[in-house]
């Protein structure tokens, strides 16, 4: 398997992408089972905020994050296809889940469609969308504490503090807050760079972590994976100011142009839309660098590489 910056012929490039699709939708899958399974709904007074966090939550997106988790802990023994994986899984797309339904409100980022559909403060109302985040959030956290997840309590108390590093105000919900303070400001490049690591990156490389964590990975194999994750959540944004630009709503399933109309800094804005797409190769590059130790193992996390810098959605 090559990596994204070098050739391939037609035929290689064709079935790594094939196998990395079925890889993505048998993933996908079990994370969307498990979802269903640890937000099951409820009758009572409570039903309405669950209905809506399962509206939040379930029938929609890549599920990048959960695959990571998922895919990342398949490379190490006895991890493959394990519920504790999927768990963690669906955690960390509960917490992203949480954070798309937040940044939708009119306070935010004031969007009415989200994958394909209206926002979740649209379909119900803005406090019960307030309050299903909350509850994502929470429910994300209370997910890996429990003993499915893993028997040992000191990798479940890892999974959590990594977690809460990368969603606060260190991470996540910091890069958000500098997101909404860089609106009609121009940034430089360090600065939007810095941003989009905190907004977007430090969860998809806890995600990447989160996996080596759950395989007992040693120091050098989970400092590799958490490099792959930083390098690839960085293509990801980029790949997305991109999108922004340049692919329909239809496409996006969201508000296209948005970042344009709001006067943000992007990637494309500094670098211009040629100039973003190389970064974003760049990056992956990078990324499936450091993933030489794993060989063949790590295919398939070469093989998103190459996608997150490639998709239309």
């Amino acid at each position: 398997m090559t990596n994204p910056g070098a050739s391939q012929s037609p035929a290689s490039s064709s079935m790594s992408s094939e196998a990395l699709s079925i890889s993505l939708k048998q993933r996908a899958a079990a994370v969307e089972g498990m979802l269903d399974r640890l937000i099951p709904r409820v009758d009572g007074p409570e039903a309405r905020v669950i209905d809506a966090m399962r509206y939040a939550t379930l029938d929609g997106g890549k599920r990048l994050r959960g695959y990571l988790v998922a895919e990342v802990a398949s490379m190490f023994p006895g991890q493959d296809g394990e519920e504790g994986a999927y768990r963690a899984a669906a955690s960390v797309e509960m917490l992203h889940a949480y954070s798309l339904v937040h940044d939708d409100l009119p306070a935010m980022d004031d969007d009415d469609l989200r994958r394909g559909q209206p926002s979740t403060h649209r379909k119900f109302d803005e406090a019960t969308a307030i309050l299903a985040g909350d509850a994502l959030q929470t429910r994300a956290f209370e997910v890996l504490a429990e003993t499915e997840t893993h028997p040992d309590a000191a990798v479940r108390i890892q999974l959590v503090l990594a977690l809460a590093q990368a969603s606060g105000a260190q991470g996540m919900v910091g890069g958000q807050m500098i997101d909404m303070e860089g609106e009609g400001r121009a940034l430089s490049l360090k600065e939007v760079s810095h941003l989009h690591a905190l907004k977007t990156g430090c969860l998809i490389r806890y995600s990447a972590e989160a996996g080596a964590i759950l395989g007992g990975a040693n120091p050098e194999q989970r400092e590799r994976i958490a490099n792959y994750g930083r390098d690839i959540g960085a293509a990801f944004q980029i790949a997305d100011d991109v999108l922004d630009a340049t692919a329909t709503e239809e496409e996006l399933g969201k508000t296209a142009g948005k970042d344009q109309a709001a006067e943000k800094s992007t990637f494309v804005a500094l670098l211009g839309i040629d100039g973003a797409r190389k970064e974003a190769e760049k990056l992956a590059d990078r990324a499936c660098h450091a993933l030489d130790i794993f060989g063949e193992k790590a295919d398939r996390l070469r093989d998103l590489a190459r996608y997150v810098v490639e998709r239309r959605s």
